[in-house]
């Protein structure tokens, strides 16, 4: 009877094969096994991911002491330090393989190796680095050292309640939803609040308000605004002396633009359309800048300005000297008459023109004191039918670069909708290609028809009023009767070219909303840097001596870091993703 009920070790002989696996205890180890060590794996490489990219809604780290505080700070820098290498190293590599076939191969190894682990690469990790671990330590450090004073109960009570009623349903947001998701927070325009909306941190996401939350809690906003200053002011001094300028610069216009968007949130006012008055104020100044006062701006933002403009070099030479000491240099008037397709009318209009220059001294006359428009556009004789042609000149240079700058973003960050809906992500990014090229053509045609316009305009009521006999109607006839010479100059004056450069910012409103605010955020600095290498050499203020790249950047990097511990949607997104995957919430 026992033996008919002991289970027998092997399953029992069938006629037909059994319709079940069967698995011995060994292999059932071996799998379960297997799938452990995948499960370790897949975790391992999500840790490793998060070392080079944080994920959204990432919670602050709460630190009890100043130990754990240097530790927390210490594993930022280093990360930041890192990655700012690896970034550095490979743009510096990418760089060089785009021009190492015109390199003899002798040099390339050596060029390779500088690009990969180079001085520069070592420089920004230092930067970088330094600026997180130090900013986390003193952000972490001053509550523990500095701890706000209790404020009463009910006071605690009442917050956390205003906090759970403006918790967003669980519908609506999900909690990897983040302050830094583009979706949630689009770029605001600069100085205009949304409209309708009692305060923007009702867009934020539920871990995106316990950052806020903690931020409150836990710190001052004085706390950000001086481990800021002091991180900066210290990182940018291991970067080179020459780059120190640039970086200054953007991290103060920066600063500027989150800080003003913060208090008009705040006070309730607007500037309607302020993006687009901050850059035709900057163009008006780097437009003057580039024909007036080249010294101001870098050679190389001067040389790109140069090749956009699609003129001569040597009418800008000349449009120099004639304005400011009312000469030009003969040699400069004979190359732009070997300029390649010039027409003979232009070519005898400068030929005249040159002869009359070279006159003897009692005799010489170099005619009016601006460049004429047969030296900036030699090869068309009609000043209307260049604008058309410089426009498709500029649009079709600017393609490729815009292109690049749509399409591959739209690739590398939004694949997923890009192969959900290839079609319309494609025309969306050839129509933001077309719109950004066209901006550029825009506003070299503006300007190039306001400088022809005007000298046209000056040789018209010169040509009437010198005349004598000025008869007719004609609102030139008038204009040429009343106007006094003074005011005719004004047309010709150095002071014009600003006015040219105003209203050649217009043209930004044929760009994309979104996109304006940083197209302002990049002029901003050159046109400042212009303006206050003016005004130190008219002795309107002062010099900041060797240190001032130092102060410069512990001002901006306070604003930053104010605006992006407190209240990050008033940053750019570009500024706020690049703070966030750096710094993280603390």
């Amino acid at each position: 009877m026992a033996s008919s009920l002991r289970t027998p070790d092997s399953p029992p002989h069938l006629g037909r094969a059994p319709s079940y696996i069967h698995f011995t205890p060994r292999r059932a180890m071996a799998s379960f096994e297997n799938l452990v060590v995948l499960a370790n794996y897949e975790e391992h490489l999500r840790e490793a991911r998060k070392v080079v990219w944080r994920d959204r809604g990432e919670k602050p780290v709460e630190v009890a002491d100043l130990g754990e505080c240097f530790e927390h700070a210490c594993r930022g820098g280093l990360r930041a330090g890192t990655i700012a290498f690896a970034i550095r190293s490979g743009v510096n590599f990418i760089l060089l393989l785009t021009r190492i076939k015109r390199i003899p191969k002798r040099f390339r190894l050596s060029l390779i190796r500088h690009a990969l682990f180079g001085e520069d690469s070592l420089r920004f990790a230092a930067m970088l680095g330094s600026f997180v671990g130090l900013y986390k330590f003193i952000l972490n450090a001053l509550p523990i050292l500095l701890p706000q004073p209790q404020s009463s109960r009910t006071t605690h009570a009442r917050t956390r309640s205003l906090f759970r009623a403006s918790l967003p349903s669980t519908a609506e947001h999900s909690a990897a939803d983040s302050p830094f998701d583009d979706e949630l927070l689009e770029d605001v325009e600069l100085g205009v609040p949304q409209p309708k909306r009692s305060s923007r941190h009702a867009r934020l996401s539920a871990s995106a308000q316990a950052h806020q939350v903690w931020v409150r809690k836990r710190t001052r906003r004085w706390y950000s605004a001086f481990a800021g200053s002091v991180a900066g002011a210290i990182a940018i001094m291991f970067e080179k002396q020459s780059r120190r300028t640039g970086i200054a610069q953007q991290m103060f216009v920066r600063g500027l633009q989150g800080s003003f968007n913060a208090m008009s949130d705040r006070h309730g006012f607007k500037i309607p359309h302020g993006d687009v008055i901050v850059f035709t104020l900057c163009c008006g100044q780097i437009m003057y800048a580039f024909l007036m006062r080249p010294d101001t701006l870098p050679p190389s933002y001067n040389k790109w300005i140069q090749v956009a403009s699609k003129v001569p070099e040597e009418a800008v030479k000349m449009n120099y000297t004639l304005v400011r000491e009312g000469y030009f240099r003969p040699e400069d008037m004979e190359r732009a008459m070997q300029y390649p397709g010039i027409t003979p009318q232009n070519y005898a209009y400068l030929a005249d023109r040159l002869a009359k220059a070279r006159l003897p001294e009692g005799l010489r006359t170099y005619g009016p004191h601006v460049v004429p428009c047969e030296a900036v556009h030699p090869d068309i004789d009609s000043c209307v039918t260049v604008q058309i042609a410089h426009f498709w000149e500029v649009f079709r240079w600017m393609l490729p670069i815009y292109g690049a700058l749509h399409f591959i973003p739209m690739m590398l960050f939004r694949r997923r909708k890009f192969l959900e809906r290839p079609a319309r992500m494609l025309l969306r990014a050839a129509l933001g290609t077309a719109r950004s090229s066209a901006f550029l053509g825009v506003f070299v045609v503006i300007y190039q028809a306001f400088f022809c316009g005007k000298h046209n305009l000056y040789y018209k009521l010169s040509a009437l009023r010198s005349s004598g006999g000025a008869t007719g109607r004609s609102l030139l006839v008038a204009l040429a009767k009343r106007m006094p010479p003074w005011a005719a100059e004004l047309l010709i004056s150095k002071y014009s070219f600003f006015v040219g450069g105003l209203l050649s910012g217009l043209s930004l409103f044929v760009e994309e909303k979104r996109r304006r605010e940083e197209l302002a955020m990049y002029v901003l600095p050159k046109g400042l840097e212009s303006a206050w290498v003016m005004a130190r050499g008219k002795g309107w203020v002062f010099g900041m001596g060797r240190y001032g790249d130092a102060l410069l950047t512990a001002i901006g990097m306070g604003m930053v870091m104010s605006t992006y511990q407190n209240d990050p949607q008033h940053l750019s997104g570009l500024v706020r993703r690049i703070l966030y995957q750096f710094i993280g919430p603390n």
